[in-house]
């Protein structure tokens, strides 16, 4: 039930969604005569898309997020590195036959650097469908497809399959792995979506080390520049507050272990 209310609850939840709505709203209200209460939505909802679209507001809000689990070295040998599913377009991979990579791209590929670089270490995909109307395609089929083209050797993958969301990804993924107790894994996901992820596998008793990638921001300098592209604004805003609210929905549901999840 979470997943679907999760699902629902941010389509009409994410800011430019809200914003442009309220345009609407506002355009809709003038038409029929109201036009003080219009013109107030209409002025609200521009004024909305334009900071977040021209300023550096995604970059603020994103910022706290990709900062709070730096990368560090690995404490001992390296049983194995998880990584989170998100990075595949199941749609195109299914239409086209072959695995699309997404813009998380850098999962994947950190991934397979990894892999390369403790060649001991099981290599563990985590991902099904995040599909509200599941069309049987999931992105455990494309990732093995990945990872056997470039090269790793099967007997080193672990695919889990079932999984729709972090919370998922953590209580199946152990159920497969079943790590042993002191056991170093790595845990390789967006930077913007790791401290979701680390109370995720906290709550399930699973202490994983961060290894975040798919950076989206270059550090406090991107505070002081507008964005490129309003578009890339609006994206930002978008990605960064469904972080937020995850954090704060999944603290509630009791699927993390603290609300803000630090090192």
């Amino acid at each position: 039930m979470f997943f679907y209310l999760a699902k629902l609850g941010w389509y009409f939840a994410q800011p430019s969604a809200l914003l442009l709505v309220l345009l609407f709203v506002g355009l809709v209200a003038i038409g029929l005569g109201c036009v003080r209460s219009g013109g107030s939505l209409v002025l609200v909802s521009t004024a909305g898309l334009l900071i977040a679209g021209f300023l550096p507001l995604g970059p603020a809000m994103m910022l706290p997020l990709e900062d709070r689990f730096p990368r560090t070295d690995p404490k001992g040998p390296v049983a194995g590195i998880v990584v989170l599913g998100g990075a595949i377009d199941t749609r195109i991979s299914e239409s086209r036959g072959d695995y699309a990579l997404a813009d998380a791209a850098e999962r994947m590929t950190e991934a397979v650097r990894l892999a390369r670089l403790y060649p001991e270490a099981k290599i563990v995909f985590t991902g099904g469908s995040a599909d509200v109307i599941p069309d049987g395609s999931t992105e455990s089929d494309p990732a093995r497809a990945f990872l056997l083209a470039m090269g790793l050797p099967a007997d080193r993958l672990i695919i889990e399959g079932r999984s729709r969301d972090t919370a998922e990804n953590a209580r199946f993924t152990k159920e497969l792995v079943q790590p042993k107790p002191g056991e170093t894994w790595l845990l390789v996901t967006s930077a913007w979506h790791m401290p979701r992820s680390i109370g995720c596998f906290r709550a399930v008793g699973w202490d994983v080390t961060a290894w975040p990638t798919d950076y989206r921001t270059s550090g406090p300098a991107d505070l002081w520049s507008p964005m490129s592209r309003p578009s890339s604004g609006l994206a930002m805003v978008d990605l960064a507050a469904k972080e937020w609210i995850g954090l704060v929905a999944y603290r509630i549901a009791g699927r993390t272990d603290a609300l803000f999840p630090g090192p």
